[in-house]
C-alpha cells in the first residue's frame, strides 16, 4: 500500500490478521436471521468493551453501538450489518454453515451468510480494534453502529429507538458491502449508488375444489400462474431500456396435494427502482396487473397487495465520494480503486442513518473473491458487462468471501475512508 495519511492507524495490524480471519469464520459458522443476531451481538459487544469502547446493546432490537470519542473533532459513524439468509450453504468450506431456524412464518430454514455481513462485522471489529490501538493518531468521535436486520429494514428500528438522541450526532456516515468482485479491489460512486427496493406480499384468491372437477373451481395456481408470466412484461414492455428495474417473483406457495385445488395462492414479489418515477410506475402495474388477472380468472375476492418492506434508493455525497475516492487512490494505489458507472438494483437501507440525521453519507463496494477466479477477466469489464457465469454472486449457496485479502482490505477502507474527518 501507498504511503498514505491511514497508515499511522494501520500500525499492528498484520499481526491483528489472524485473530479477525478466526473471527471471519466463526461468524460465518453461525448465522442468524434478521432480528435473531443474538449470539452475534453478543460477540461484538463483548469485542467492543475489551477493546475499550462504550457499548451499548439491544438498539432497533439486536442491534450494537459502539462509541470511542478520543478529544476534540469531528464524529464518524461507522456501520457493519449482521444478518444472515435463509440459504442452505453448498461452499463445501470447513466452516460451512450447517444452521437452521424458524422463520416468521414458522418455517424451519437453513441459515448462511450469503451476502458477506459476516466480512463486514469482522471488517469493522477490525477497524475499532485499530482505532483504539492507536488513539495518538487520530481526534474525534467514532459511532461504530453493528446494524440487526439490513435485509429486512432494520437501519428504520434503529432510529425508531431512539438512535438519533443517545449516541453523539455524526458529522458523516460510511459503509461498505463486500461482492463478487476481486478480493483487493474497491469501487466508489458519487449519487445514486444502489436502487430501491418494494417487497410484497399477495393473496389470490380461488374456489377449491377436486381436482377432476376443475369446472367446478377457480383455480389460484392457474391465476398466479398467469400473474407471474404478465409481470414479466413490466420491465420488458412498460419501462423504458435506459430506466432500471427489476421486478421478481421469489416465492410461490399453493396447494398441499396433486388433487386437490387450493383456495389460495401466495406470491412475494420484489422490485427494485432507481427513480420515484419509475418506481411509481412500476408499482402502478403491479397492482393492475394482479387486479386484472383476478378478474380474468373469475376470482371470487379481489386480491390481497400487502407492503412488506421499502428502502430508498441510496444516494452517496458527491463531495465525501471526492474526499474518500481521493483517501482510496492513497491507501490503496489508484490501479485498486475502480469507478462505478451505474447505480446497483441491489438495495440497502444504510442511507436512513445519513437522512435521518441530515448529514451527508458514502457506501462503498469492495471485492471478496479468490483473484485466481478471475485469471482471464478485466476488472473493469465486470462493471460494465457483468460477472461471468462461474463467479457466485451475493445471495448464491456458493458465495463467501476469502478472509485474506479481503478482511485487510475491509479494514483499510473503514479506516482510510474516516482519515480525512478524524486526523
Amino acid at each position: 500500500m501507498n504511503n498514505a495519511r491511514v497508515t499511522p492507524l494501520l500500525a499492528g495490524l498484520d499481526e491483528r490478521l489472524p485473530q479477525l480471519s478466526a473471527l471471519y469464520m466463526d461468524l460465518h459458522a453461525h448465522p442468524e436471521l434478521s432480528f435473531r443476531e443474538f449470539r452475534t451481538a453478543s460477540v461484538v459487544a463483548t469485542l467492543l468493551r475489551e477493546q475499550g469502547w462504550h457499548v451499548t446493546e439491544g438498539v432497533g432490537r439486536t442491534g450494537v453501538v459502539g462509541v470511542l470519542t478520543n478529544g476534540d473533532g469531528p464524529t464518524v459513524l461507522l456501520r457493519a450489518d449482521m444478518d444472515g439468509l435463509p440459504v442452505k450453504e453448498q461452499t463445501d468450506l470447513p466452516y460451512a454453515s450447517v444452521e437452521t431456524a424458524v422463520d416468521d412464518d414458522g418455517v424451519e430454514v437453513p441459515v448462511m451468510h450469503a451476502c458477506g455481513h459476516d466480512m463486514h462485522v469482522t471488517c469493522l471489529l477490525g477497524a475499532t480494534a485499530q482505532l483504539a490501538a492507536t488513539r495518538e493518531h487520530w481526534n474525534g468521535t467514532v459511532v461504530a453502529v453493528f446494524q440487526p436486520a439490513e435485509e429486512i429494514g432494520g437501519a428504520p428500528a434503529m432510529i425508531e429507538d431512539g438512535f438519533l438522541d443517545r449516541f453523539p450526532r455524526a458529522d458523516v456516515c460510511l459503509a461498505q458491502h463486500v461482492g463478487s468482485g476481486p478480493a483487493g479491489l474497491l469501487g466508489i460512486r458519487p449519487g445514486p449508488v444502489m436502487a430501491a427496493s418494494d417487497s410484497l406480499r399477495v393473496r389470490l384468491f380461488g374456489r377449491g375444489g377436486h381436482g377432476s372437477a376443475p369446472e367446478a373451481t377457480v383455480d389460484p395456481i392457474v391465476m398466479a400462474a398467469a400473474v407471474v408470466m404478465r409481470l414479466q412484461t413490466v420491465v420488458a414492455r412498460e419501462v423504458g431500456a435506459f430506466q432500471p428495474a427489476v421486478v421478481t417473483v421469489g416465492a410461490l406457495h399453493s396447494g398441499t396435494k396433486e388433487n386437490i385445488i387450493p383456495d389460495t395462492a401466495e406470491l412475494l414479489i420484489n422490485i427494485r427502482s432507481t427513480t420515484p418515477v419509475v418506481r411509481d410506475k412500476v408499482l402502478a402495474s403491479i397492482e393492475r396487473i394482479i387486479r386484472a388477472e383476478a378478474a380474468a380468472s373469475g376470482a371470487p375476492r379481489e386480491p390481497e397487495i400487502i407492503p412488506l418492506h421499502t428502502f430508498p434508493v441510496t444516494v452517496n455525497d458527491d463531495a465525501t465520494a471526492a474526499t474518500v475516492h481521493t483517501a482510496f487512490n492513497e491507501a490503496f494505489g489508484p490501479e485498486r480503486v475502480f469507478p462505478i458507472p451505474l447505480p446497483f438494483t441491489g438495495s440497502e437501507d444504510f442511507g436512513v442513518f445519513g437522512t435521518a440525521l441530515g448529514v451527508p453519507s458514502l457506501y462503498w463496494h469492495f471485492g471478496g473473491l479468490d483473484p485466481a477466479l478471475f485469471k482471464n477477466v478485466d476488472p473493469a469489464s465486470l462493471l460494465d458487462n457483468g460477472l461471468p457465469d462461474t463467479i457466485p454472486s451475493n445471495h448464491s449457496s456458493h458465495f463467501a468471501p476469502v478472509p485474506d485479502p479481503t478482511i485487510a482490505t475491509g479494514v483499510t477502507a473503514l479506516l482510510a475512508a474516516a482519515t480525512p474527518w478524524i486526523r
